[in-house]
């Protein structure tokens, strides 16, 4: 076992370190470009296992890790975590040209791009820029034309999991939204 914050694995080709030694071997096929793990559904492919089963979720709209504050739901743990810090009163992370805080640091590398204005994600197809990689990933799928979220009751497939969700609820006859005028 390593004392604790000691990352002896080191990544040759760049500056990754680790504590565990798989977490380096699994590193390594981001280099090589290597995704053993396939989708059975799509065309999607990775180079972590782990991966490919938070992808599965978005073929299937499931979501079983559930905030014990809230109704939020979701098939990432990461995701959970994230929004589990949204209950926290306390924003320790601040912007020092601005009133903003936030509780995660990345939040905050985000938000300093309002202030230079800089869109660091490029599309290499057209003029789209974003401020943030997931972004330009989703917009990436309309020049692929790709659909990796696909419907488990019917040929229904589109780009985000978000419109899959409500396709869904053509199925299971969910109407969320309550008119308030009747």
């Amino acid at each position: 076992m390593n004392p604790i914050g000691e990352k002896p694995y080191q990544c040759i080709l760049c500056n990754y370190s680790s504590p565990v030694k798989r977490n380096l071997k699994t590193h390594i096929l981001t280099h090589s470009g290597e995704k053993p793990f396939k989708c059975n559904v799509c065309e999607y492919a990775c180079a972590v296992r782990g991966s490919l089963k938070k992808h599965l979720l978005t073929h299937t709209g499931e979501r079983p890790l559930k905030c014990n504050i809230c109704d939020y739901a979701t098939g990432d743990s990461g995701s959970l975590k994230r929004h589990q810090l949204t209950h926290i009163k306390e924003k320790p992370i601040k912007c020092n040209l601005c009133e903003y805080s936030c509780i995660v640091r990345r939040n905050l590398k985000r938000h300093l791009l309002t202030h230079t204005g800089e869109d660091p994600f490029k599309c290499n197809m057209c003029e789209y820029s974003s401020k943030d990689k997931g972004s330009l990933t989703r917009h990436l799928l309309i020049h692929t034309g790709e659909k990796p979220c696909k419907c488990q009751f019917c040929d229904f497939a589109c780009a985000s999991s978000g419109n899959l969700k409500k396709h869904l609820m053509t199925h299971t006859g969910e109407k969320p939204f309550k008119c308030n005028m009747c």
